[in-house]
């Protein structure tokens, strides 16, 4: 019998899962504030939905097999695609814009490390039929609100972004032609990762010139000087994507999340993917993985549903979100706790307190109680062990047939009532 999980999977134990279960609440609380309706989709889908969007190299990141009807099936890696299918499968009857959210659980085959594992958790929130940099904005601000309401501020956290149309008109200012755009992104991507030494060859690889490979790597911190970026974009002849970028900054503004949001050319997320502005949020101390990541995918549905719909998304896994709450403090204790122990002396048996167990129960009380015969001061140190929140003692020599004695946890004052009126207001 295996000691453990499979490499890259967690087992999740009432600690675990209690800690889960208070991101699941967050993630729900965000999404129900800001109008999403939660949806779900099945675990196994057809290969052919990947490979479609992510191309045949998706494969060797898959949990994929055929099945007994010969058909090719995957372990879903992402809900996106499995999102398309469905918005375009009932568009027209829909509700424009569609606001939906998910919490799948999700697989690859990759190589497990600090905040990426072979199956994990997320929140997914995607917003379609709303082509305005408005929804922009708001999804973004749901983003950073989830932050929030696990007690993170912008000094924990901040969200970069940028926008695929203006990053576009600046290379092509640069000299950078559509041929060259995959090595040029791949560079701004690998910035924070790769030597530059190592980037610049790439880049001369792809065909790029040195000055316009050292122009490249200007645009990734032009924005930090907005007078010189202002020359950067007039020379490019930007002018119109710089300004939908500022309307989504005043967005921001107006919606109170503007002081968590940094512009950086150098997001670019995938480019067969995204269309427009893209973000991720990061801790802000550059100890971990990105936290989030999303973005405008407005030919995505199309291609994967044939529904010309625009559409944006993000999802948001539980691994680094959780390491970080942890590393912050901001994980609360999750040792599980029962609201009541029903407890039992000399001249009471266990269907006594089964008996009050069940009559606590039905007020909607979680209760426990010793399941075998055992003496009183034993059920006290079992509801002790337990954490339980209060502990009910009934059937002693001193108790009447109606009353019982009340002790909170981590108070030393026992109290006396009429067991019927306390179970009453239970």
């Amino acid at each position: 019998m295996s000691p453990g999980a499979l490499p890259g999977f967690r087992d999740f134990y009432p600690t675990e899962l209690a800690e889960r279960s208070y991101i699941f609440g967050g993630w729900r609380d965000v999404a129900r504030r800001y109008g999403f309706v939660e949806y779900d989709g099945p675990p196994l889908e057809p290969l052919d939905l990947y490979t479609k969007k992510s191309g045949a190299e998706i494969v060797d990141q898959l949990y994929n097999f055929t099945d007994k009807g010969g058909r090719e099936i995957a372990l879903r890696p992402e809900m996106t695609p499995t999102f398309a299918r469905m918005v375009a499968a009932r568009a027209n009857a829909m509700r424009k814009p569609v606001r939906w959210f998910s919490l799948p659980q999700l697989f690859r085959y990759e190589r497990a490390q600090r905040g990426r594992l072979r199956e994990h958790f997320q929140l997914n929130m995607d917003i379609v039929g709303e082509a305005d940099v408005s929804a922009d904005a708001e999804l973004l601000a749901a983003a950073i609100d989830v932050m929030r309401v696990f007690g993170l501020t912008s000094e924990d956290v901040v969200a970069r972004v940028s926008d695929r149309r203006l990053l576009n008109a600046l290379l092509a200012g640069i000299g950078v032609t559509s041929e060259q755009l995959p090595a040029a992104y791949a560079a701004l991507d690998k910035l924070d990762r790769d030597p530059r030494e190592v980037l610049e060859q790439r880049l001369a690889a792809a065909g790029l010139s040195v000055q316009t490979a050292a122009q490249l790597f200007e645009l990734a911190g032009a924005t930090a000087d907005e007078a010189a970026f202002s020359q950067l974009v007039d020379a490019a002849g930007a002018t119109a994507e710089w300004e939908t970028l500022r309307s989504y900054l005043d967005h921001l503004e107006s919606l109170g999340v503007r002081d968590w949001v940094r512009v950086d050319l150098s997001i670019v997320r995938g480019l067969a993917y995204y269309t427009g502005i893209v973000f991720e949020l990061f801790d802000a101390k550059g100890e971990l993985r990105a936290i989030c990541g999303g973005g405008r995918y407005d030919t995505l549905l199309e291609s994967l549903g044939g529904v010309s719909l625009p559409a944006l998304g993000f999802g948001m896994g539980d691994v680094v979100l959780g390491e970080l709450l942890r590393v912050r403090g901001k994980m609360p204790a999750s040792e599980p706790a029962v609201d009541v122990w029903v407890a039992y002396g000399d001249s009471g048996t266990v269907e006594d307190a089964m008996r009050v167990a069940a009559k606590v129960r039905a007020r909607g009380r979680s209760v426990e109680y010793a399941l075998g015969s055992q003496k009183l001061a034993r059920q006290l140190k079992a509801a002790y062990a337990a954490g339980a929140k209060q502990t009910l003692v009934i059937a002693t020599p001193e108790l009447s047939a109606n009353e019982a004695m009340v002790r909170r946890k981590d108070e030393k004052v026992e109290l006396r009532v009429q067991l019927d009126e306390w179970i009453a207001g239970a």
